[in-house]
Order: C-alpha cells, then structure tokens, then sequence
C-alpha cells in the first residue's frame, strides 16, 4: 500500500492503493506514452498526492477520468510531476572542478559536443554556457539540453528568470570562478532579466524521455544532476547505460552530490575524476 494522508472538504484519504495506482501508471503510458513504472515510489507518490490535493480529487478515479478527457490538464499534470527544482551554478565547486579537470580535455576537440539530460527550466545549461564562453570554447560548443517536459524547455529556450534571483545567482557565479560580472550576460527586462542570444544560438532544446528514448548523438560531456534521485535503481541502471552508450572516447559524465554509478552493471567502464563532485571519465575502449 501507499500511506498518504490528502484532506479534501474534511474527507480524509488515508491510502492510495497499490493496483488502482498501478492501473493508473498502466493508463498514463497507454494514453500518453509516458512511463512512470520505474519512477522512485515514495517521490512519485508524493508528486500525485500533492496534484490530487491542489485540484481537490477525491481519488485516483478522478484524476484518471481527467487525464483521459482533457489533453490540456494533462501538460498541466506532467509539469507538476515532472518539475526538478534547479538553480544557475548550482554547487559553485562541482563548476570548479568541471573547469579544472573537464575544459583542458574539450579545449582538445574542434567540436565540443554537451548534453543536459533533465535540463529543467535551462539554469545549468546557461550557467555552463557562460563558464564555456569565459574559457573560449563556446564558439565549438554545441549544448543539446533535454526534458520530459516541454513546458519548460520552452522557457529553457526564452533564457527569461525572475529578477528576484539575480543576486543569489550571482553570488553563485563569483563562487564558481567567473571571471566577469553575471549582469555582463543578461539585460533586464521589468520582474526578468534575459540571458544574451550569443548564449541560447549554442543550445538545441528537444523532449527526450529518458526512460524509453535511446541516444541521438556521441557526447564530450553529459550532465544529468539531481535527476536520477527520482528513478528506481533498475531505472537508475538503465538511464546510466544509455549515457555509457552516448559518450564519445575520452567522454565525461556528471552527476548529482546525492547520486553515484557504484550500483550500476556499467560501473567499470567508468574511472572517477571527481569522487566529491560526482564527475567521472569513461574508461578507453
């Protein structure tokens, strides 16, 4: 069973029911084609809860018969249970080391090829972009920054962030090693501020699913941090091959703090780079 507790005009759910969720996850894919089977129980639990609640649905007959009806709810439904909180520069040191021990080897490549799995709403990809530009790699540099969740790729792709959060992600770029002043690569626009178009003209935004969708090119770099945290580990192991799959000779994967290949079939394929901030090197073929 699921123990949940959803308060609803005074109507207490105690438990969601492990079949009619089942049934619910078998609907989903069926309807939509997209696979929650092999998400973390307890986060995805979570994430239905609190959409039931919001919408104040009595049960999981409720939002199924929603889903099945309207389309449109249904965009609404994945961007709440899709939606990956992230900052710009997240974890100043892991951008240090990524510096330090990633950029020498890309400087290498006449062509660098990056891709953000989980790319959420773009924060990463544009703080990585910057550090890129500083070290002169940008112009080689192709970003391919991927989600489940169109929504917000397609704010990913507007490079627009509430003005409320330049101070912190400035303080969080100066602690990463810029080298300039962040403002020096966004223009304020009334409550936003708006990354320059040198940065986006980088960037290829497209849906991927990484739970059924297979590798599209060979990457220098992969990033996907604080993603798998939501996935089961046989989801864990899978999505892990498929990044294995998609990393070129001399390749890098990166990680998130809580997150780790040690588990994984493929584990030995990869040497560690940075043990601490999750950055490992995919061993010669």
């Amino acid at each position: 069973m699921f123990p949940a507790t959803i308060i609803m005009n005074k109507k207490i759910i105690e438990t969601l029911p492990e079949n009619e969720l089942q049934q619910f996850l078998e609907l989903v894919y069926k309807e939509y084609g997209y696979d929650f089977s092999n998400y973390s129980e307890a986060s995805f639990q979570r994430r239905i809860i609190r959409i039931m609640n919001l919408d104040q649905m009595p049960d999981l007959a409720a939002l199924q018969n929603k889903i099945v009806n309207n389309p449109d709810y249904f965009k609404t439904f994945i961007e709440e249970v899709t939606v990956n909180v992230s900052e710009m520069f997240r974890d100043p040191l892991f951008y240090r080391s990524l510096v330090d021990n990633v950029f020498p080897k890309l400087a290498q490549l006449s062509t660098i090829r990056i891709w953000h799995a989980g790319c959420s709403a773009g924060e990463e990809v544009y703080s990585l972009a910057i550090l890129l530009k500083e070290a002169g790699l940008l112009e080689r540099s192709l970003l391919y920054a991927t989600d489940i969740n169109l929504s917000v790729l397609e704010s990913a792709q507007r490079g627009v962030f509430p003005i409320s959060l330049k101070d912190e992600y400035s303080q969080n770029y100066l602690a990463s090693g810029g080298k300039n002043k962040l403002s020096d690569y966004y223009s304020e626009n009334g409550k936003t501020f708006v990354f320059a178009k040198e940065l986006s003209q980088r960037m290829v935004f497209s849906p991927h699913n990484l739970c059924i969708d297979q590798s599209f090119n060979e990457f220098n770099l992969i990033l996907c941090r604080n993603v798998l945290i939501y996935f089961n580990i046989n989801l864990q192991d899978k999505v892990i091959k498929l990044f294995k799959d998609s990393i070129a000779p001399d390749g890098h994967l990166a990680l998130g703090t809580k997150e780790t290949l040690d588990f994984s079939a493929v584990a030995s394929d990869f040497e560690s780079v940075d043990k601490k901030n999750r950055i490992w090197k995919i061993r010669k073929r």
